[in-house]
């Protein structure tokens, strides 16, 4: 799908706040709120927006604790990744999670209210399927952190 400036402008104001009246979003680019509203469910159905959410934050209900988890992996077949990533998918302290390049195989983002909920997470984890190494690092501070990707 081609996106003009219009269509740009809308997507930065809905990321901004996804909450914001298709009126308002329309005001504010110059459009009508019916064109606005039609502009909006062409980038739905082009999957450019794939869903509006709330933000919560972690540390207001008990995940205030990051944890990057690397995973290292000698078994590099279909079927061991398959039965790896739906375990990991399954876990729901996993935010994200990465199959990636370089000297690890996998990264997760996982959020736990504490280092004794990270270990019983942890002891899933490694029940999934065999793995080489895994190593954990706890975030100390978050310095920078957006949900608006850059357009």
């Amino acid at each position: 799908m081609e996106m003009d400036r219009i269509d740009r402008q809308i997507l930065n104001i809905l990321q901004a706040d996804a909450s914001t009246s298709i009126q308002e979003a329309g005001e504010r680019v110059g459009l009508s709120s019916n064109a606005c509203w039609r502009r909006i469910k062409r980038m739905e159905e082009a999957g450019i927006i794939r869903k509006r959410v709330a933000l919560v934050d972690p540390r207001q209900v008990g995940r205030g604790v990051t944890v990057f988890v690397t995973v290292r992996t000698s078994n590099h077949t279909e079927e061991w990744l398959q039965k790896f990533a739906s375990g990991v998918a399954a876990l729901p302290e996993v935010m994200e999670f990465y199959r990636i390049s370089g000297d690890v195989d996998y990264l997760l983002k996982v959020l736990v209210g504490d280092i004794a909920e990270y270990d019983r997470f942890y002891k899933k984890l490694i029940r999934i399927a065999p793995l080489f190494d895994v190593s954990s690092n706890f975030a100390m501070e978050q310095v920078k952190y957006t949900t608006e990707v850059p357009i």
